[in-house]
């Protein structure tokens, strides 16, 4: 960290230095969560997961200006003693990790209710005991579906964005029928949410619980093959990357018409910095972090990467660039989905002064651009070695 003004929190006081268990840390989030930490404050990170190559630029050579700063744990929190040490040792644990990629909700459900709710359970558990703040991150999929989906197809209240507005005190959270599997998540997370605020309320529990509303940026998710598994389906934006870079047509689930917005990692990254550093304003919130300016349809979205991708690549693109396809074929059975989700940004803007700043553009640009000269290679590589034949 670059010396020089010492470092104050929103309310003109000065920031001390932290310590600050990151489980999770070498996702995608955690990644640029610790890359921000190290490269602009001088807090220390316990960085815990089971792998490490999204950090290992933090991580190596042990000459780096932060390498006292960072320490690595492979841990998987499902069953390790170390976690509760781990935790009593910081000041602040942040609580990354989760399965939560749609196409596993109704095909693992088992392993996505016991990953997001009771492998979470300890770290609830041990922050209480132990008098640690928690920062628990939770997911937009707990608003499940909007009102305005509920209203007749003809009525002008469609209109209307009260209908559709997520707002962290106000909206109800509504979810599909128990066979409609797609909702195991969204179940999980909201009664992690609901056990966290309890206990709060009961034993005094310090927390903040943050609701991402799609976070875009460089080393999100994976591409199928190359840094991930074959048979994987990450999300869509990382489903359309992998198919651009194959040059493959982009899939469209039901015809694409479910509305999403889109917020850039490092801007939502600037909103968790101001929860950590400030205690006194983010305690006992729950924030939604969102772009509501970047709002598309799938559909939308998928026209918007095609220009993008041609533009960074030099490539043009295919004669047809999507399909659609059934949510059933795509899926599996029990798959059903929300119309539409805005982030209400009120609380955040009022109690951190937070707004997002980059444009869907810029942002699929930036990612795209990344991607691109990453993977292209190895998925040419890929792509031109011979099938085996037995």
């Amino acid at each position: 960290m670059a010396s020089g003004v010492a470092r104050v929190d929103l309310d003109g006081r000065p920031i001390k230095p932290m310590t600050i268990c990151m489980i999770g840390a070498g996702g995608f989030i955690g990644s640029h969560l610790c890359e921000k930490l190290m490269s602009e404050t001088p807090h220390k990170v316990l960085a815990l997961d089971v792998y490490s190559d999204k950090i290992k630029h933090l991580l190596e050579p042990s000459t780096l200006p932060w390498a006292d700063r960072i320490q690595f744990h492979r841990i998987n929190i499902k069953h390790d003693s170390r976690l509760e040490g781990l935790i009593k040792m910081s000041d602040l644990t942040v609580n990354l990790a989760a399965i939560c990629t749609p196409a596993d909700y109704n095909t693992r459900p088992l392993d996505t209710i016991y990953s997001n709710f009771i492998d979470a359970l300890p770290v609830v558990k041990y922050c209480s005991e132990n008098g640690k703040r928690l920062i628990h991150f939770s997911t937009c999929e707990v608003y499940g579906k909007t009102i305005g989906s509920f209203l007749p197809k003809d009525s002008p209240l469609r209109q209307d964005p009260a209908y559709y507005m997520l707002s962290e005190d106000a909206s109800p959270c509504i979810f599909g029928s128990i066979e409609k599997q797609r909702w195991s998540y969204a179940c999980a997370k909201q009664l992690i949410e609901r056990l966290i605020y309890a206990e709060g309320a009961e034993n005094g529990l310090e927390f903040t619980i943050v609701r991402p509303f799609n976070w875009i940026g460089p080393r999100m998710d994976f591409i199928p093959g190359i840094d991930g598994p074959s048979e994987g389906v990450p999300r869509v934006l990382a489903c359309f990357s992998n198919a651009l870079l194959r040059r493959q047509q982009l899939k469209l689930v039901d015809g694409g018409q479910s509305q999403r917005t889109f917020i850039f990692i490092k801007d939502a990254i600037e909103a968790v910095l101001l929860m950590i550093e400030n205690s006194a304003r983010a305690n006992g919130h729950i924030f939604n972090v969102g772009n509501p300016n970047n709002e598309v349809t799938v559909r939308q979205l998928a026209e918007m990467m095609t220009q993008v991708y041609s533009k960074v690549s030099g490539e043009p693109p295919l004669e047809v660039p999507t399909i659609d396809v059934s949510s059933k074929e795509f899926y599996g059975e029990g798959y059903d989905d929300s119309d539409k989700r805005i982030p209400d940004m009120t609380i955040i803007n009022r109690q951190l002064g937070w707004n997002p700043k980059t444009s869907l553009w810029d942002l699929l640009e930036s990612t795209l651009t990344y991607q691109h000269r990453t993977y292209a290679e190895a998925i040419k590589k890929a792509i031109s070695q011979p099938v085996a034949t037995s």
